[in-house]
C-alpha cells in the first residue's frame, strides 16, 4: 500500500474493515439520478479475485489508483490490492494522472477522458507505456482513441460492468469487437435483445440489463447500445450508439443522437453537437457527408447545438430527452 493515505482512501478502508457485511456505493447516474446501493463485501472480494486471476495480479504486482474511491471503479482497485497483497500507488483523480508516475505499473484503471488527455501530453504515450495492463471504462471509447491505444505496448481492455455487478464482468481487448466474460459468468438475452448476466460468484447471481447486444455465444457478446436510446422511426428500429459510430469521423466535437416525437414517423433522429452553432453552409455540408454513411430514416431530421453538455458526477454525458 502507499505510505501516505489520502482521506478518501482512508475513509474507504475504515468502512471496509468495520464489522458490517456491506459497504455503500452509488449507481453511475447515466440514465438518471445516482442512487445509493448497498454492496456486499463478499461480492467485492469475489470480483477482485476474478480480475486478479485473469490479469495475473499477485503480491509482486503494483496497482495504480487514479479514480475516486467514491465510485465502484476506485473502490475495487483498493480491494484488488488488498486481496492480492499488492502494492497500491495512489494519485489524486485528475485528467492527467500519470505525470508523476515513473515506475512500472502492473495494472491501472482509467476513464476514457483521462486516457485521451494523457495522450494529448507531449510524453503521453511514454506515460501510458509504463502500464502493463490498462482497464478503460465508465464511458464509451471512441474509435480514434481506440486506434491510438492499439499501437501502444500496453495491454488495454475496455470493461463492461456496473455498480450492481461490483465492477466489470466482461472485458474487450482494444481492436476487438466482442466482450468476453471473466470467471464463470455467462450470458443470455431477454425479449428486448438486452443482455442478461448470470454471475455465480455474486450473491445477486442474475442481472437483467438495458444494454442491447448481439449475443455471439454464452460467453461473448457485441454491445450495440442502450435500450433507453433505441429510436423507432418509420417502423424501423435503430440504436443511437450505432448511428453515432457511423458518423464519428465527420464531427470534431462531442455529440450524441437522441429521438424526438414525430407525428408521422413516431420518432425522428436528432443530432446534438457540443459546439457553437455551425453556419448554414457548414450544416449543409455535414448533412451531405452524413448521407454517405446513413440510410434515409437514420438521417437526423434536426441538428442542435449545445454550448456545454451536462455530465454525471462520474463524467458521463447526459443525453437531453423529450
Amino acid at each position: 500500500m502507499c505510505n501516505r493515505v489520502p482521506k478518501d482512501v482512508a475513509d474507504f478502508l475504515a468502512e471496509w474493515y468495520d464489522e458490517q457485511p456491506t459497504i455503500m456505493g452509488h449507481t453511475s447516474g447515466s440514465t438518471g439520478v445516482p442512487k445509493p446501493i448497498s454492496l456486499l463485501k463478499s461480492d467485492m472480494r469475489a470480483s477482485a479475485r476474478l480480475t486478479n486471476s485473469f490479469l495475473g495480479i499477485d503480491g509482486n504486482s503494483t496497482l495504480l489508483l487514479c479514480l475516486s474511491p467514491s465510485y465502484i471503479a476506485g473502490k475495487m482497485m483498493i480491494v484488488r490490492a488488498i486481496e492480492a497483497r499488492a502494492q497500491l500507488l495512489v494519485v489524486a483523480p485528475a485528467s492527467t494522472p500519470l505525470c508523476e508516475i515513473n515506475t512500472p505499473v502492473t495494472m491501472a484503471a482509467m476513464v476514457p477522458m483521462q486516457v485521451a488527455e494523457t495522450l494529448r501530453q507531449p510524453d503521453g504515450e511514454k506515460q501510458l507505456s509504463h502500464i502493463k495492463q490498462l482497464l478503460v471504462g465508465g464511458a464509451p471509447v471512441d474509435e480514434k482513441l481506440e486506434e491510438r491505444l492499439i499501437s501502444l505496448p500496453t495491454n488495454t481492455y475496455v470493461t463492461y460492468g456496473m455498480t450492481e455487478t461490483v465492477s466489470h464482468i466482461a472485458l474487450r481487448r482494444v481492436g476487438e469487437l466482442s466482450y468476453t466474460a471473466i470467471g464463470d459468468v455467462t450470458f443470455t438475452t431477454d425479449a428486448r435483445a438486452c443482455l442478461v448476466i448470470d454471475a455465480p460468484q455474486l450473491s445477486g447471481r442474475r442481472f437483467v440489463t438495458n444494454d442491447v447486444v448481439e449475443l455471439i455465444d454464452a460467453r461473448r457478446f457485441k454491445w450495440l447500445g442502450r435500450y433507453d436510446n433505441v429510436i423507432m422511426s418509420g417502423g424501423l428500429k435503430f440504436c443511437a450508439e450505432q448511428l453515432e459510430e457511423k458518423i464519428a469521423h465527420l464531427i470534431p466535437y462531442r455529440y450524441y443522437i437522441v429521438a424526438a416525437p414525430d407525428e408521422r414517423l413516431g420518432q425522428h433522429v436528432v443530432l446534438v453537437i457540443e459546439s457553437q452553432p455551425y453556419d448554414e453552409d457548414a450544416v449543409q455540408q455535414l448533412r451531405e457527408d452524413m448521407k454517405q454513411h446513413l440510410a434515409r430514416y437514420e438521417m437526423p431530421r434536426e441538428i442542435r447545438f449545445v454550448e456545454k453538455f451536462e455530465e454525471t458526477s462520474s463524467g458521463k454525458v447526459k443525453r437531453l430527452r423529450e
